[in-house]
């Protein structure tokens, strides 16, 4: 999906693409493919690039993707969210950590320590 494909998409359609992505990601993780991984991470990052150009930050959209079933959504949806949603994304990424879901869950708390020592700052 290139960025002016993106840019014709709803934010609604942005965000679904966004999951769907972080499900593939998952897959990703469990198959150990780190070059899909890696281009499912670019892929996200132009499709997050995307909503916050929207009116409003579109990200906002974002936040429904925080009680997922899934802890790839959840968490990467909870790092995307962490710039203006701070406390609801904190909670998302310390439910995942507390919920022991490997591996996402050491991300989770990778992160929430790079934001504790402002090695990480949202954007």
């Amino acid at each position: 999906m290139t960025s002016a494909t993106l840019k014709h998409l709803s934010v609604e359609a942005l965000v679904e693409q966004f999951r769907l992505m972080a499900l593939a990601q998952d897959e990703a993780l469990l198959d150990d493919e780190h070059t899909k991984y890696n281009r499912l991470f670019d892929k996200m990052e132009e499709v997050k690039g995307e909503l916050k150009s929207r009116p409003d930050d579109g990200r906002r959209a974002m936040l429904p993707l925080l009680a997922h079933s899934n802890a790839q959504v959840r968490l990467k949806a909870a790092i995307a969210l962490l710039a203006f949603e701070p406390e609801a994304a904190r909670a998302a990424l310390q439910r995942i950590s507390d919920a022991n879901e490997y591996p996402q869950a050491a991300r989770a708390r990778g992160m929430m320590r790079a934001v504790d020592e402002s090695r990480y700052v949202p954007s």
